[in-house]
């Protein structure tokens, strides 16, 4: 074999390998293995503990946490950008997925395109700097559940237990204050058919959920200067070490 054709070949193997990846994870790198930043997307339904309907659009959360773990040790992942267009989902999954990305050491910024909605919400909050799309839309809403529910106190307390952990996380990694969350997810004049708030681009930024109102080149520039910010502290480290 020449080496045109062994060339060739490495290079069908390459284009395979990345497509592979892009069909089981949806993931890749911004501009290929020398970015120093990971795009991770979030779209659709996020799918937790129960697999969903094949014709449903999901992201995996058991696809995204080792990818969070590889981001974190990756030396050469300098910054995440979060990509959000979800209609929310498994909530346990959800707010797991919100967690990880807040503990992460390197730089975040989260992107809420299209829609950030439900237990989307928590994860739009959860990065360093966060922005909105102007026809972007987040809908705040109360926890519900889907099938048997037991009727005795008990389950009522542990729904309301669930609603105040996401609260909770919401309101310590944004602006907005418990009581004004409460407001917006029990509100019964916005929705015809439900209780709850449906925020579009600005007004996300107002109520003091979102940093700014911005796209794709806004979010890149933030993270590069937060990743800008950062190095010199690395470096300092590196040297006491």
């Amino acid at each position: 074999m020449s080496e045109e054709q062994q060339e060739q070949e490495q290079q069908n193997n390459e284009s395979n390998a990345l497509l592979n990846q892009i069909q089981k994870l949806g993931q890749t790198n911004l501009t290929g293995s020398e970015s120093n930043i990971h795009c991770l997307t979030i779209i659709g339904q996020i799918e937790g503990h129960m697999a969903l309907p094949p014709k449903n659009k999901t992201t995996k959360y058991e696809h995204l946490i080792p990818q969070l773990i590889a981001i974190e040790q990756n030396e050469k992942i300098e910054g995440l950008l979060v990509m959000l267009n979800t209609v929310g989902g498994d909530v346990e999954a959800g707010l797991a997925i919100a967690e990880m990305i807040s503990t992460i050491s390197k730089p975040t910024v989260t992107l809420v395109i299209g829609g950030g909605h439900s237990i989307g919400v928590p994860i739009a909050v959860s990065s360093d700097y966060s922005f909105i799309a102007e026809s972007a839309t987040m809908l705040i809403h109360p926890v519900r559940l889907n099938g048997l529910v037991i009727g005795v106190p008990q389950s009522f307390d542990y729904i309301e237990k669930i609603q105040e952990r996401i609260t909770r996380f919401v309101t310590t990694h944004s602006k907005i204050s418990g009581e004004d969350f409460e407001e917006l997810m029990f509100n019964k004049t916005n929705l015809t058919t439900d209780i709850g708030t449906n925020l579009v681009g600005e007004q996300a930024v107002e109520k003091g959920i979102i940093d700014e109102v911005g796209g794709v080149g806004k979010a890149l520039l933030k993270l590069h200067e937060l990743i800008d910010k950062q190095k010199p502290d690395r470096d300092e480290q590196q040297v006491v070490q």
